[in-house]
């Protein structure tokens, strides 16, 4: 049996994983570990099935005359060096692009990072935590001047007497949080918001707590409107913003026409509901003596074209309350990917070096030059978010060459037809995955890499607890770990430098990368985690216990106080017409995770949610001539896909619902918007204007 935690979401649920005879899938157990205890959903409980599917790869494929045949990895390897070199003898560095996934382990986020900036020399490096996590980092930089997640550890919020989640569904994408938050139903100060009666919702049931139903993209308007309510009651926590938080009379300015009843008629939530919701957070809150208060966001707040206003209006609540840096009390987003967190941190996002620096800060940039031993001035400048990187391909001055690693773009892109016909212009475009995932099948170089339970590796959960996720059992032969692919690659490009193979060793790189940085890994190693510490970053030195709780003395401005931003309504990017009269929503199902390249290759899973499906009232279905089982069509400005119609009472009237787990014509982002956030580069995945007709309808 080996200790090590799940493939799939940033709770990083802790089990067992027992190998079994040679083609069958190992047995995994739950193990007591403060985020899970000793529970695991049923993605968890089936992941070591995705070891053993029966369409894993175990030799590089290329391209031959149109079909992917396969080939040995020498053959493979100097055809992608080869091109490489080309193209950048040809039209420069910036002709290679490189794409990361958010469930890369630290060390490959880190050797991918450098990879792209030394080996390549191209600026052109993003990864799929863009359309996850991005509007709440940056809400959180500007706030607090440092992006964690959750600031405090997940078991903190056990103790509270009220929780505001807004626009996240735990109870389905990563079901044992919901043991955290029993404490808040109980006080019957569970407040949920969601256009849905997501089973999260459903929680607040029985009188354990609130479900608020606004229309979609109106979260900004109502927490604007639950602020509001705390000034004009008195219920804000003065003493606390005066000590701590810079900006307060320019919000309290700002706040003056978003009185409840405005609130009302943008949002659809009654005013009875944001009163009761305000005074819930306030009497749970710790300047009223109450048992601690969180205010907790999630993509459906924040995958729109102006997510970081939300994420900001959201901040501006919970620090209108006192909560943030307090214990027992507090803001955080729920991080979605299970390395969400640490690719940010360590080299895979467009701007940023080892340690949450900035690439255009002189001293990280020689900081960081140091450790990989080269010189400042070689190092690229920021590159291009993931939506404008893809928006780039083969365009003249573009990249000719893509590297993607760990994504499934070709699924998970918005406006994925328009923005992956980009993948098929390229001169290479090279995947690294265990299957022939849908963005595989598109390449001319395949190259088959291990999983998860086929390497060792360290991830940083949602609570910012960094985790050592231990190799469990042996991956097929002719598999090899993306390190070695990274190693062998950079000596054929004639890198500067060596890139090692060995995890270990990454790591403590990787930790001397990272020392002095806001995200200072200088304290942690792969022998320190196997001894059994499981700690949070920051932690500076061996000797450091790590900071399991920020921001309680002060936060990481240069005052040290928090800052407050203003914000107002923006409607969506996408607008409602008579052609296009609906609201779509997008998200998960208990059963499948993020593209479904893993989940829907796991029998168990895929039998209970085979297609996609569309989410919609009664009364609407009435209306358009629908009826449960009909296969229907959702139309947007951008294109449409099909699904089976579903009715429940369980969403407004005006909204309809589809999940993003589907490739091919169920591909829900056929229909999704690539608008983006300007400061996060954050798509509006999560609204957009559509119709829907019944498949076979008469027109």
């Amino acid at each position: 049996m080996t200790a090590t935690h799940c493939p799939y979401c940033a709770l990083q649920c802790a089990m067992d994983v027992a190998p079994a005879d040679p083609g069958v899938a190992p047995t995994v157990t739950p193990l007591e570990f403060p985020t899970n205890r000793g529970r695991l959903c049923q993605k968890g409980w089936t992941s070591a099935e995705v070891l053993t599917t029966p369409d894993r790869l175990t030799s590089p494929l290329v391209r031959r005359d149109g079909v992917l045949v396969p080939t040995d990895w020498d053959t493979a390897l100097t055809l992608v060096a080869e091109t490489l070199l080309r193209l950048r003898a040809e039209h420069g560095p910036e002709s290679v692009a490189v794409f990361g996934g958010g469930g890369l382990t630290n060390e490959k986020a880190y050797t991918l990072g450098k990879f792209a900036r030394v080996a390549l020399a191209t600026p052109n490096i993003d990864y799929n935590g863009r359309f996850c996590m991005s509007s709440a980092a940056a809400g959180g930089r500007r706030a607090f001047g440092l992006d964690r997640g959750l600031p405090f550890p997940l078991a903190d919020l056990d103790g509270a007497g009220a929780i505001l989640l807004v626009g996240s569904n735990p109870a389905e994408t990563m079901p044992p949080f919901c043991t955290h938050l029993s404490g808040a139903q109980d006080a019957g100060g569970l407040i949920v918001v969601d256009p849905r009666r997501t089973p999260t919702a459903a929680l607040t049931g029985d009188g354990r707590g609130l479900h608020l139903s606004p229309l979609p993209g109106t979260d900004l308007v109502l927490l604007l409107g639950l602020t509001q309510i705390l000034w004009t009651e008195g219920l804000v926590d003065q003493d606390y913003l005066e000590e701590r938080v810079n900006g307060v009379d320019e919000l309290r300015a700002s706040l003056a026409t978003w009185w409840p009843e405005r609130v009302e008629r943008v949002t659809g939530v009654p005013v009875p509901e944001l009163r009761r919701a305000a005074r819930l957070l306030a009497a749970a809150s710790p300047a009223r003596g109450g048992r601690g208060a969180y205010v907790l966001t999630g993509r459906g707040a924040e995958q729109h074209a102006h997510g970081t206003d939300t994420v900001a209006a959201a901040v501006n609540l919970a620090l209108c309350l006192g909560l943030p840096g307090r214990v027992g009390s507090g803001y955080g987003c729920l991080t979605g990917q299970g390395n969400g967190q640490g690719g940010r941190e360590h080299g895979l996002k467009a701007d940023q070096l080892p340690g949450y620096r900035s690439i255009t800060d002189p001293a990280a940039r020689a900081h960081v030059a140091a450790v990989w031993g080269v010189d400042p001035d070689s190092l690229p400048g920021p590159g291009k978010p993931a939506v404008a990187l893809f928006e780039s391909l083969a365009t003249p001055g573009g990249p000719r060459a893509m590297l993607i690693h760990g994504a499934n773009p070709v699924v998970s892109l918005p406006d994925v037809l328009r923005l992956t016909e980009r993948l098929g212009d390229l001169d290479l475009l090279v995947v690294s995955d265990f299957v022939l995932s849908e963005t595989a099948a598109l390449a001319d170089v395949v190259l088959p890499v291990t999983q998860w339970a086929e390497e060792t590796g360290t991830m940083t959960n949602l609570e910012g607890r960094l985790l050592l996720r231990a190799r469990a059992t042996l991956p097929p032969v002719g598999v090899r770990t993306e390190l070695e692919v990274w190693s062998e690659l950079a000596e054929r490009l004639g890198s500067p430098v060596e890139f090692s193979a060995d995890p270990a060793v990454v790591f403590d790189e990787l930790a001397r990368a990272s020392a002095g940085g806001v995200a200072d890994y200088a304290g942690f190693s792969h022998q320190r985690l196997r001894d059994g510490d499981a700690l949070y970053w920051p932690c500076p030195a061996p000797d450091h216990p790590g900071t399991p709780r920020v921001f309680l003395d002060r936060f990481e401005t240069p005052d040290g106080r928090a800052v407050l931003h203003p914000v107002d309504q923006t409607p969506p990017d996408d607008e409602l017409t008579p052609e296009l009269p609906l609201y779509l929503v997008t998200g998960r199902v208990l059963q499948h995770y993020q593209s479904g390249a893993q989940t829907r290759r796991v029998p168990a899973l895929n039998s209970v949610e085979p297609e996609a499906y569309v989410e919609l009232h009664p009364l609407l279905a009435q209306r358009l001539g629908v009826a449960a089982g009909d296969k229907v069509a959702v139309h947007s400005r951008r294109g449409s896909c099909e699904a089976v119609a579903r009715l429940t009472e369980g969403i407004r009237h005006d909204t309809i619902f589809m999940p993003f787990h589907y490739p091919d014509a169920g591909a829900v982002n056929r229909v999704t918007n690539a608008a983006t956030d300007p400061i996060s580069g954050m798509p509006e995945l999560k609204v957009a204007a559509v119709r829907l007709t019944r498949i076979g309808a008469a027109a």
